[in-house]
Formats: structure tokens, C-alpha cells, sequence
């Protein structure tokens, strides 16, 4: 598994999620993980297409294509039957929101708070996978999150690079 690609699939949820429990569920992490994918991917993609500044446009597509592969990589964990969890297939309410405020911004305040939830994201998505790793509930996904973080690290500081 791409483990760069883990990372990203983390990042956005993150952005809403709340911090990383002492227990997290395999369930309740593969969720948020699918939901963050989907949110980095939809948000990312928002970005290029509004001509991003000159740091954000290579973000933003690294972040399209890390979370793209991410998402297959998670789905061939529960494929496998080693993580007996459901994907979501839609993002929740929350981040539906959140998408929304953002696609009503243009110019350098669109810039700005792209740059901002990303930041807020990856922050975030490196304490929960901190958690997960060191106390989740599935050997595989808590594998699979130690070995992601190193390169969310990698992310969060390429994010805070863009404000």
C-alpha cells in the first residue's frame, strides 16, 4: 500500500472530525477515513478548477491523485475481508456543508480557506491516526495507520506551506 496515500485519505475529514479517541472502532475509523477522501478529492478538485495561486495548484493535485489511490487502498483492506466494515459511499452532512461554504468563495478568499481546512485537516488527520494506531481495534487498519502517519507528517507541512 501506498502509505502517502493513506495519509491523504485522513486530511480533509479531518478537518470536521473530532480528535482521536482512546478506542476508536474499525468501523468508525475506515468511515471517517472514506468521508475524507471523498471530501480531499471533491475539495481538491474544486481548487484546479478555480486557478488556484502557484502553491496551491500542485497541492491540490497531489492531493486528488494520493487520495484517489488511497481510496482504492482502503477498499481493497475491507475487500480482503481483513477489515470487516461498510465504505460509505457519499459524504456526510458535515462535510456536504463544508464543501458548500467553500464552492461559494472565490478569488484569494477561496485560496485562503482551502489552504486554511487544509491545514485544520491534516492536523487533525495526524492526531487520529495517532490514536488509531496506538489503540484501534483492528490489527490491519492499526498497521496500516502507523505506517500512513509518517507521510501525513509530510502533508501537514506541505500545508502549512500554503498560508
Amino acid at each position: 500500500m501506498s502509505k502517502k496515500l493513506a495519509i491523504l485519505a485522513a486530511c480533509l475529514l479531518w478537518a470536521t472530525a473530532a480528535p482521536a479517541q482512546t478506542r476508536l472502532s474499525a468501523q468508525d475509523f475506515v468511515t471517517k477515513v472514506a468521508i475524507s477522501d471523498m471530501m480531499e478529492i471533491q475539495s481538491s478538485q474544486l481548487a484546479l478548477a478555480r486557478q488556484p495561486d502557484a502553491d496551491t495548484k500542485p497541492f491540490a493535485e497531489q492531493m486528488v491523485k494520493d487520495h484517489q489511490q488511497t481510496s482504492k487502498e482502503l477498499k481493497a483492506l475491507v475487500d480482503s475481508g481483513k477489515v470487516k466494515v461498510a465504505l460509505p459511499s457519499a459524504l456526510d452532512a458535515e462535510h456536504l456543508k463544508k464543501l458548500e461554504d467553500l464552492k461559494a468563495k472565490s478569488g484569494k478568499d477561496f485560496d485562503r480557506a482551502y489552504d486554511q481546512m487544509q491545514v485544520r485537516a491534516h492536523e487533525e488527520a495526524v492526531a487520529f491516526f495517532e490514536g488509531y494506531a496506538a489503540s484501534g481495534d483492528n490489527p490491519d487498519l492499526k498497521s496500516w495507520a502507523a505506517m500512513t502517519l509518517p507521510h501525513l507528517k509530510e502533508h501537514l507541512a506541505m500545508a502549512k506551506k500554503l498560508s
